[in-house]
């Protein structure tokens, strides 16, 4: 067993590094994943002749190739750390952004964009992270997800607008090599931060030094852990299946509007790069309401504060169709900016509830059994969007069906009933 602390004198808990290597990864694998492609969707699609389906397919098969990475790995993350993974992810991100620059059929878009980019993506991304911080942190677990978090609204305030310069610029294959180097001078160096738990290095939760815990804080940190539920055992509870279809729910208006917005905007007679701005427009609120969400999460109910942030982020939808039809410049961007506080809530408020109700032990293992049917939710969005566009030649009503979705949500994770703990659950063998 080894300490991290480079200075016993003045010791640093090591999981705040891990937090800063969490913001970085998220912001990279985000970014790769769902910021930068509206910016490419018209020069490509015009280039090549391709409907807005069949370009959007490819962020649909992503969602599905996210699950089913995470699946894959989720319990090899418990026994292992994130690590390798992120290493390894890296190199996968790296070199796919890169050879996009390259695509000259639709197929070979699929294949890098919808495949192996996002299981390079999947690798370095929310999973591995958050599973991560999870582990690190109990006490202050809605503050190290919702501080790391936000380095998903930073890409989303800088690389919408970015990618749009760089293909305005250079054309969209030189962007897309450009965005490969990004990749990885950004993420190698943040890898190399991640640690798999505090336990390994006779450290615990928070930083806390066994001495200085209250008996509050070493119970909470104890029943985290002992009480932590298996793959199997969560699976068993209606818990588990509620909250796959509530985060489901949430994510489907978070997935089209990433993908949508710009050409949404752009259709509606706004240039485009005020469509991308849009986007960060919505990442400014998103960014600062991150910590804010983070102390909520931390001294409130996690449960009724994520339905308010599915309750926002679908009526400010309604808004945006509404105002944009109008063409209210003003609404479309207060509308933007309600929508980003909603958005601000969803990574730290579903990581800390996933985390609360399951606990730590084997929070990998868990989450990642989740992800196929969530992502399977959220992937029939863009695709069902972009269907839409290309049948009736606008996205309005599309738009409003996905806010609806937004507010059944709300009511769902409202109606739930508080966590069940391991010993309510019959016991199987260790998943």
């Amino acid at each position: 067993m080894s300490s991290l602390h480079t200075n016993p004198a003045r010791p640093v808990f090591y999981g705040y590094w891990i937090v800063l290597a969490a913001f970085v990864t998220q912001f990279v694998a985000i970014g790769m994943q769902n910021y930068v492609a509206g910016a490419f969707l018209t020069p490509m699609s015009d280039e090549f002749g391709w409907t807005r389906a069949e370009f959007t397919s490819a962020r649909s098969i992503g969602q599905m190739v996210v699950a089913i990475t995470g699946f894959l790995i989720g319990s090899a993350l418990d026994r292992y750390g994130g690590r390798p993974f992120i290493l390894v992810g890296t190199v996968i991100l790296s070199l796919s952004v890169f050879a996009l620059g390259s695509v000259q059929t639709l197929t070979q878009w699929l294949l890098l964009n919808g495949l192996i980019l996002t299981m390079g993506a999947a690798m370095i991304g929310n999973l591995v992270v958050n599973v991560t911080l999870g582990k690190w942190f109990v006490r202050q677990r809605g503050r190290a997800v919702a501080v790391a978090a936000m380095g998903v609204s930073l890409g989303g305030i800088v690389l919408p607008p970015l990618a749009t310069w760089l293909v305005d610029l250079l054309g969209w294959r030189d962007a897309w090599h450009v965005l490969g180097v990004g990749v990885a001078l950004l993420t190698f160096p943040a890898a190399v931060l991640v640690r798999r738990a505090p336990e390994d290095y006779g450290m615990h939760p928070d930083g806390a030094a066994p001495e200085h815990m209250t008996e509050a804080e070493a119970s909470a940190a104890s029943l985290d852990y002992d009480n932590s539920l298996t793959r199997s055992q969560a699976m068993r509870t209606g818990h588990f299946y509620t909250l796959v279809l509530a985060f489901g729910l949430f994510q489907i208006s978070v997935t089209v509007m990433l993908l949508q917005t710009i050409p949404f905007m752009s259709d509606a007679g706004y240039p485009r790069l005020v469509a991308a701005s849009m986007l960060s427009l919505a990442s400014i609120p998103a960014f600062l309401t991150k910590p804010l969400w983070g102390i909520w999460i931390d001294r409130y109910r996690p449960k009724p504060l994520a339905a308010l942030g599915a309750a926002i982020t679908g009526v400010s939808v309604i808004l945006i169709v509404l105002s944009v039809q109008a063409r209210i410049d003003v609404l479309v961007y207060a509308s933007f900016l309600l929508m980003g506080v909603g958005w601000g809530g969803l990574i730290p408020l579903q990581e800390v509830i996933w985390a609360s109700y399951f606990g730590r032990r084997y929070l990998g293992a868990v989450r990642s059994t989740a992800m196929p049917f969530s992502f399977a939710m959220s992937a029939a969005g863009p695709i069902i969007a972009a269907a839409y566009y290309d049948q009736v030649g606008n996205y309005d009503n599309v738009f409003l069906a996905m806010a609806l979705c937004n507010l059944g949500s709300a009511v769902m994770l409202m109606r739930m009933s508080d966590r069940v703990s391991s010993k309510s659950v019959p016991s199987t063998p260790q998943q």
